[in-house]
């Protein structure tokens, strides 16, 4: 038997990679995702996470990290990550020809005071004229 491709159903309109360039804020919970993860494996871990974390969130198998983002996940060396991080997903349009996808995600970090009551959210963005 085959297996079963995956398909968006939209109801037999098409969609315009527009619709979907959209950024949205998330807490990613690094210390569950490496949980049992040897000491000199667990920051490239977790920066795989986040780009697996973005690829599922964001739908694109694309995914770009800002340096930030990089750069506070190794602040505190191989071993010691942070436990949790706030990031921006932001799906953009890929202008580069002879591209697979259309959208991309490029991920960034979000600076937070603290992770209590926090919630992920979309976020308006505005327009420049």
């Amino acid at each position: 038997t085959k297996a079963p491709t995956q398909k968006k159903k939209t109801g037999g309109k098409t969609r315009s990679a527009l619709q979907d360039v959209v950024t949205r804020e998330y807490t990613v919970h690094l210390h569950k995702l490496v949980h049992g993860r040897s000491f000199k494996k667990r920051a490239p871990w977790a920066v795989k996470s986040v780009v697996a974390f973005a690829q599922k969130a964001m739908g694109t198998s694309d995914v770009r990290l800002d340096p930030k983002l990089n750069e506070e996940i190794w602040k505190r060396g191989i071993k010691t990550i942070p436990h949790r991080i706030q990031v921006k997903l932001e799906c953009k349009r890929n202008d580069e020809e002879n591209t697979k996808e259309k959208l991309y995600t490029y991920a960034t970090y979000v600076p937070v005071a603290s992770f209590k009551v926090r919630v992920s959210c979309s976020v308006e963005e505005s327009i420049l004229p």
